[in-house]
């Protein structure tokens, strides 16, 4: 299992579009996924559409047993393959600004119970998506992930925001997870003929260096009305739809290859000639 936290300390880059495009390309690729929706204002679990639960994250943070797990993961209507632990707009109650390390923990203590509730545990990846702030929700997730993905988009105040998530990604990894590590920043919404967005990656590139991914996330109104017809992009169809899946396909391909260098591997990279496809259409 990998586990990865999705995360900016500015809103509305994206970071939620990113859990969905990873999510559909995993659907794609046949790899068993958990989305975990730790963002009060619940979008990944609106889009993924998961069957009605009793239980929520807010339930799983208060109390991170085995019958609250139950009742709070369920199936996306996605497709079989893609779970949802649902979110709830009564995490933000839990949002505590200065946690104490018993609730911080408490999310890493339910994916290990999680993982002593199967002989074989069920999921390749999981994704945690973090709401904006540092706050116990976010700080958890850093907690209890192995990566971290930073999103950014190629402006000024986003930028200057995912400086703040790499030092909170920095300063967890030194208080609380030793484990954990810097997956890379993805920068989502690009227009590659503008000179603003050039600049700002540029200037990415100077502070992050070889984290900035190689492939960005493209503008693109696909990703919007995919997401409002609550559907994974890599089925929406559109040649703006296969631009961005492509790039979801990577993102994910570099996650698995360095899942890989760690265990033995359970799947192959996306070979050229799919690759070649995509970018034909």
């Amino acid at each position: 299992m990998h586990t990865v936290s999705v995360l900016s300390l500015k809103g509305g880059v994206g970071k939620t579009t990113v859990v969905l495009g990873l999510a559909s390309a995993a659907l794609r690729r046949g790899v068993r996924t958990l989305v975990i929706d730790l963002d009060p204002q619940c979008n990944a679990t609106s889009t993924l559409e998961p069957e009605e639960s009793k239980a929520s994250i807010y339930d799983v943070l208060q109390d991170p047993s085995e019958d609250n797990l139950e009742e709070a993961i369920r199936p996306s209507r996605w497709g079989d393959g893609i779970d949802v632990l649902s979110g709830s707009e009564d995490a933000e109650l839990l949002n505590h600004p200065d946690p104490n390390e018993s609730r911080l923990h408490r999310l890493k203590d339910a994916l290990r119970t999680l993982r002593d509730m199967y002989d074989e545990f069920p999921y390749q990846l999981v994704l945690l998506d973090c709401p904006p702030s540092l706050g116990q929700l976010t700080r958890s997730a850093l907690v209890a992930a192995d990566r971290a993905l930073l999103v950014t988009e190629p402006t000024m105040f986003a930028v200057a925001g995912v400086q703040r998530a790499f030092e909170a990604v920095q300063n967890e990894r030194e208080q609380n997870n030793a484990d954990l590590q810097p997956l890379g920043v993805v920068v989502n919404r690009v227009r590659p003929r503008s000179h603003e967005h050039q600049f700002r990656i540029d200037e990415l590139r100077d502070i992050f260096g070889p984290l900035v991914m190689p492939v960005a996330l493209p503008d693109r109104l696909a990703v919007q009305q995919a997401q409002g017809a609550c559907m994974p992009i890599h089925e929406w169809g559109t040649p703006g739809a296969r631009e961005v899946a492509l790039a979801f396909n990577l993102l994910l391909a570099r996650i698995q290859r360095i899942s890989r260098s760690r265990r033995r591997a359970v799947h192959h990279d996306f070979d050229d000639d799919e690759i070649q496809e995509a970018v034909d259409a």
